[in-house]
């Protein structure tokens, strides 16, 4: 610590509580999304991917929710760590499609159709294409060496 209230490389020490409060939600989150999944594959089974609908769905809900509850005239005031604990760490770890979800609702309401569908088509299509990238390239590296 350099002097009182930053930390080296000049953080506040605020920034810092909240990138921990954050990083200890992200993992409760993560473990929330095992779970769950792990839940739901028991009940229902592999054959479709009930587990991670399921917690994109209750995701969304709740980050939904928890953003209506904390606007300015929504019925609970919680300090800025306590938000970002529950909506960037918990549901942030729990499933990312949650955030995303929150912002095409947010383009949507300010009346940017046209930027939501953009917005939502792009994301899945370069999302997949992402995936298929990092796929081909990780199998690529996993393939035996010939000598």
């Amino acid at each position: 610590m350099t002097f009182a209230g930053t930390f080296e490389g000049g953080y506040p020490a605020k920034v810092w509580e909240t990138y921990l409060w954050v990083a200890l939600g992200s993992g409760l989150g993560g473990a929330a999304r095992l779970l769950c999944s792990d839940i739901a594959a028991r009940l229902v089974g592999l054959e479709f991917p009930w587990g991670t609908l399921t917690v994109n769905v209750v995701g969304s809900l709740l980050i939904g929710l928890i953003a209506a509850l904390v606007q300015p005239s929504g019925k609970f005031e919680f300090g800025p760590n306590v938000q970002q604990f529950l909506m960037v760490g918990v549901l942030g770890g729990y499933t990312t499609f949650s955030a995303f979800s929150l912002q095409t609702l947010a383009l949507v309401r300010d009346g940017h159709l046209g930027k939501a569908g953009a917005y939502v088509v792009s994301s899945v299509l370069l999302c997949l294409i992402a995936v298929a990238i990092g796929y081909a390239i990780g199998s690529a590296f996993a393939q035996p060496q010939r000598s």
